[in-house]
């Protein structure tokens, strides 16, 4: 089991801090989140709450997450990163494409891409992408993506995205991995047969061993079938050794946890959430090592 810190919901002035404990304390990786405004009326509704409101309220932070990944990458030495999750249909594929490969290069292949199609209709309004056609154009993306970090000369021509002969330096010396989020068929479906991973919300054990369940069942009869999918969960009712041992029976290979909130540490409250760090790594993941 691998064990990744949740940076959500933290303030900006907190990230370098806590990703340098997490590098020294022996955690796989951060995850960052990704949100670039907040309308004050949102019409489309949250689809993660009974009522439909999202978990934030407004003046949440949302730090851009490649620029924060430089940073951490810069004051960390083994840590990776990816995103938990970032909104790929709302963006340019090439943007992306710069943007993810550039802290691929600079952090060495510490990054992973970690995707989702998106709820916020009115955000997409505001970016200029078209929300209806979001999964498509995200299956092409992802395909577009592996062709530009690829490196040497690419072109493409598909439904929604189309070039001629072109190449992007600096390219990545390995495979960045993309993993996808959501719990949907569709979701599910596009991480088992085009990605490296797979990214729960919160769910339960149980919740999560069924879904580990049907991805594999995708993944067997996929074009990825040889190679292996990783799974990040987010468990309700895992806080102790023998609930993450229990996650990972079910299939679960990486836990998204915020650490210090077992130790009752306020968010903003930098050394509680840093000895909240330290007591996880003493409680956890020294004894899982063992």
């Amino acid at each position: 089991m691998k064990f990744v810190v949740s940076l959500a919901f933290s303030p900006p002035a907190h990230l370098v801090a806590l990703a340098r404990a997490a590098d020294e304390l022996g955690f796989e990786a951060v995850a960052l989140s990704d949100h670039v405004v907040h309308p004050r009326e949102i019409r489309t509704p949250y689809p993660y709450t009974p009522d439909g409101k999202p978990r934030w309220e407004p003046f949440t932070d949302w730090p851009d997450p490649w620029v924060t990944v430089g940073a951490l990458a810069a004051a960390t030495e083994r840590l990776r990163f990816f995103t938990s999750v970032y909104v790929l249909p709302m963006r340019n594929v090439f943007t992306v494409a710069k943007q993810v490969a550039t802290a691929a290069v600079l952090s060495e292949d510490r990054v992973a891409l970690g995707i989702g199609v998106g709820w916020m209709k009115d955000e997409f309004e505001l970016l200029g992408q078209d929300f209806h056609t979001r999964g498509k154009r995200t299956d092409e993306m992802i395909e577009v993506l592996r062709k530009l970090w690829g490196g040497g000369w690419v072109e493409h021509h598909g439904a929604h995205i189309d070039f001629d002969a072109l190449e992007m330096s600096p390219a990545p010396q390995r495979e960045i991995p993309i993993w996808c989020g959501g719990f949907s068929d569709p979701a599910l479906r596009r991480a088992a047969l085009r990605c490296d991973g797979w990214i729960s919300d919160l769910h339960s054990t149980a919740e999560l061993a069924e879904f580990v369940g049907k991805l594999g069942a995708l993944r067997a009869d996929g074009p990825r079938h040889d190679k292996p999918l990783s799974v990040l969960a987010a468990a309700n009712d895992a806080f102790d050794l023998d609930g993450y041992r229990k996650l990972t029976d079910a299939g679960v290979t990486h836990t998204l946890t915020m650490p210090w909130m077992f130790y009752g540490a306020g968010p903003d409250d930098l050394e509680a959430k840093l000895d909240g760090l330290r007591q996880f790594a003493d409680d956890v993941l020294r004894p899982l090592d063992d």
